[in-house]
């Protein structure tokens, strides 16, 4: 079934690029097939975390002139916030380079070589 919907997506690009109806409808600047590679950018940082917590000590050392045992509370809310959030990183780095469902520019590289795009009709 699949191969027969490829057959018939040849056809309307060959269709669609034939002179028969005068000026071809489409004209590409590139050939319709995929590259074997795929251009390695890196993901996007995510947002920063804990500053909520590192705001209300920054201000509570304000207030007491830089003494840390009278901002110990925030101190301590502060370092919780940052252990939380490290071990989720953490537990996000060992589920593996997936990403939100994507493949990382390396793995999908490494997989169009290994299958790349046929360079002559069979």
């Amino acid at each position: 079934m699949a191969v027969q919907g490829g057959v018939l997506f040849q056809e309307k690009v060959s269709r669609l690029l034939s002179r028969q109806n005068g000026k071809p409808v489409l004209k590409p600047n590139r050939p319709l097939v995929l590259k074997d590679s795929v251009a390695n950018r890196k993901p996007k940082k995510g947002e920063a975390s804990c500053i909520t917590e590192m705001s209300l000590l920054m201000a509570c050392w304000k207030q007491n002139n830089f003494v840390d045992g009278l901002c110990s509370n925030e101190i301590h809310s502060f370092y919780t916030c940052v252990q939380k959030t490290q071990a989720t990183m953490k537990n996000m780095s060992e589920q593996g380079d997936i990403t939100g469902g994507r493949l990382s520019p390396k793995q999908a590289t490494t997989l169009l070589r290994r299958f790349p795009n046929l360079q002559s009709e069979i």
